[in-house]
């Protein structure tokens, strides 16, 4: 961080300042309260909450030094979704600042851009970085949708975000079956079952900063499935009985 300077972080912050709506108790006052809820369920200061125009429905987290971070969400994703599935999104994007991934991800940055300029090995030596920190992209992106469905407690609402996100806009949403696309996102393991087929795989997401949406629905709904997830649930269940909880469920999953 120290390489790039605070101006960049300033500029950004300003420009995201200038350009969006910042969400409060008298602003949009839904969406503040699903930040807040998945705030608490989260464990998590919150952070501020923006609402951006912006035709391609996205969401992004920003923390800089010194500041409170930020959550942006696009208008075309507020469009598309419902207020179950917002709240999945910020839940998501809250599970970045509860791994701190921002921590790890400025460092791979700064060595992937001082490997590039080594002589002559030094190309390779980035784009080895460079891939596995693409790779290290993708998890971190299913440890949000983690995080999404911990706030959410409801893997269908979690993975009709990614069905949307795939193939979905505000007219189509109402007419799409999240059973057909869960059954598509199960048979997704039977192409690899070739050798020809574990290829054209990797080949399809060994430059994708986030795993294809159907690798996602499938993860959360293995993991909505297992012990660990339950054992979760459960964890928090008997803290509240017993009178112990903490302002907010989880702090370390």
């Amino acid at each position: 961080r120290n390489l790039l300077g605070p101006v960049a972080e300033q500029f950004f912050y300003l420009n995201n300042i200038a350009a969006s709506v910042l969400v409060g108790e008298n602003q949009l006052p839904h969406l503040h309260k699903l930040l807040e809820d998945a705030c608490t369920t989260l464990d998590l200061e919150p952070p501020q909450l923006y609402v951006q125009q912006n035709p391609a429905p996205n969401a992004y987290t920003f923390a800089m030094r010194g500041k409170q971070p930020f959550i942006v969400l696009h208008t075309s994703l507020i469009d598309l979704l419902t207020p179950e599935e917002i709240q999945a999104v910020i839940a998501h994007e809250l599970g970045h600042l509860k791994c701190e991934h921002g921590v790890y991800l400025t460092p791979l940055n700064i060595m992937v851009l001082a490997a590039s300029l080594i002589p002559n090995w030094g190309m390779l030596i980035a784009q080895s970085i460079q891939e596995k920190m693409l790779e290290w992209l993708r998890c971190a992106e299913f440890s949000c949708d983690r995080a999404a469905l911990l706030a959410t407690q409801n893997p269908r609402v979690v993975m009709s975000v990614l069905m949307k996100l795939a193939g979905g806009s505000p007219t189509l949403a109402p007419q799409l079956n999240l059973d057909a696309f869960i059954a598509q996102a199960r048979a997704y393991d039977s192409v690899g079952d070739s050798e020809l087929g574990q290829v054209l795989q990797q080949l399809q997401i060994s430059q994708l900063s986030h795993p294809l949406p159907v690798l996602r629905a499938r993860e959360i709904d293995r993991w909505a499935s297992s012990q660990s997830y339950q054992s979760l649930l459960n964890q928090r269940l008997i803290s509240y009985n017993n009178g112990d909880a903490q302002t907010g469920g989880w702090r370390n999953w």
